[in-house]
């Protein structure tokens, strides 16, 4: 029952605390309630967790969104502010985040090479840049359940594209366990804990007590 020696967490293949980063784009009323790949409740519910998630391994957060500032579009739902509104925002005006200056800078200055990245539209604020990250040589991983499009084939669509150019298609809970590792690390296992519960209201910790 011994575990290995932790790997260098800053060349481990998988995704760890100190080599990945998380990006959010654009969770905001008007996309939000567009959304028809999957039920909108329950994707707030996955991207608040899976915010929640990066909170609790202290991963860098970079939140955009869009036509804030022009007034043509409201700031993120208030689920998500109760989060990550300590952090700040950068607003753009356009569709792709990438090709926004301050918004690629804020990435770029982290210095982090794997990219956990969530957008609404999958199809269009999420496919752009990715396509674009990935093109410089970022590792781009996408939380499928986190992220949605105005259609279920619009959504699955964007996700092909994506996995073809090389993006990682992975779930929520698939990046809470890599960024976990080991029970051992006890420190971030109440966090894994709290943001664990499914949509559903399944919850590991308490199956387990009843059992």
């Amino acid at each position: 029952m011994t575990s290995e020696t932790i790997r260098n967490p800053q060349t481990d293949h998988l995704l760890t605390p100190d080599n990945a980063a998380f990006i959010i784009i654009d969770y905001q009323p008007v996309q939000v309630s567009s959304i028809r790949s999957m039920p909108r409740d329950e994707l707030v519910f996955n991207i608040v967790s899976a915010a929640k998630a990066a909170l609790n391994y202290n991963l860098p957060i970079i939140h955009s969104t869009v036509n804030v500032q022009t007034g043509r579009n409201k700031p993120p739902i208030q689920q998500l502010q109760d989060v990550l509104g300590h952090l700040p925002t950068y607003d753009r005006t356009s569709i792709n985040s990438w090709e926004d200056a301050g918004f690629k800078d804020a990435v770029k200055a982290l210095g982090r090479r794997k990219l956990i990245m969530t957008a609404l539209w999958t199809e269009a604020c999420l496919t752009f840049p990715a396509l674009d990250a990935m093109q410089e040589g970022y590792e781009v991983y996408v939380p499928v359940d986190a992220v949605g499009g105005t259609s279920v084939a619009a959504h699955e669509a964007a996700l092909r594209r994506v996995e073809q150019a090389g993006a990682k298609l992975i779930s929520r809970v698939q990046m809470y366990c890599e960024l976990q590792r080991d029970w051992a690390r006890e420190a971030t296992v109440p966090g894994f804990m709290g943001v664990f519960e499914s949509f559903d209201g399944f919850n590991p910790e308490k199956a387990a007590q009843a059992a």
